[in-house]
């Protein structure tokens, strides 16, 4: 069983910051491909950003380009999401996710991803 655990998020002013981690236990013996994705009330979960196994690639939704940045670290079996120049609407519940192998589907997908964590709250404030 792999367990993810979300910290980082908050209440910031918009413009502002946060950097939040996600800690993978359990299984750690493998690496996985990980990814980021937001549910704003009310809302689907969306697509934030993934990373690939090694760290060798990244991808993000086309609203997260230039703000955001995805890495990781797998020493501390951490992935990381770094948020910059907040929007109000970049509020809501951000989960993290790890995918167990590869599939033939987009990593953009929350199909792609077997394990989920439980979310963290990020309000942006105008």
């Amino acid at each position: 069983q792999v367990q993810l655990v979300e910290s980082g998020g908050g209440l910031v002013q918009a413009g502002g910051s946060l950097r939040l981690s996600c800690v993978v236990s359990g299984r750690t013996g493998r690496s996985y491909d990980m990814g980021w994705f937001r549910a704003a009330p009310g809302n689907e979960r969306e697509f934030v950003a993934a990373i690939n196994w090694s760290g060798g690639n990244t991808y993000y939704a086309n609203s997260m380009k230039g703000r955001f940045t995805i890495s990781r670290d797998n020493i501390k079996n951490t992935v990381y999401l770094q948020m910059n120049s907040l929007k109000p609407e970049d509020t809501a519940v951000y989960y993290c996710a790890a995918a167990a192998s590869a599939r033939q589907i987009s990593v953009a997908t929350v199909q792609y991803y077997d394990y989920w964590g439980q979310g963290t709250q990020v309000t942006v404030s105008s």
